[in-house]
């Protein structure tokens, strides 16, 4: 039995996929990618935690003013739903 990879290889058989066009949408999506990389870089560890933490402190601060406002606006529904809560609470910790 021969070895099909040791016969040589000829111009004709080689397929030239470069030009389809899933071939130059990569391309086209590596040179984006490439440029985009380049501009920004890869950012610090440090800055992106803090990026993340000023993000999770704007959340949380848009939380609790939409809580105030709901108790604000409704204060004996909050008062009725925090006293069932803690009833709720209470006898599960009681089990």
């Amino acid at each position: 039995m021969t070895d099909p990879y040791s016969a040589p290889i000829r111009a004709e058989d080689i397929e030239d996929d470069g030009d389809t066009v899933s071939a130059r949408l990569d391309r086209e999506a590596d040179a984006v990618l490439d440029a985009g990389t380049r501009a920004s870089g890869p950012r610090p560890l440090r800055n992106a935690v803090r990026e993340d933490a000023a993000m999770a402190r704007d959340w949380g601060r848009e939380r609790a003013a939409r809580l105030r406002g709901a108790v604000e606006t409704r204060p004996v529904k909050a008062t009725l739903y925090a006293l069932g809560l803690g009833v709720v609470i209470g006898l599960l910790v009681a089990r």
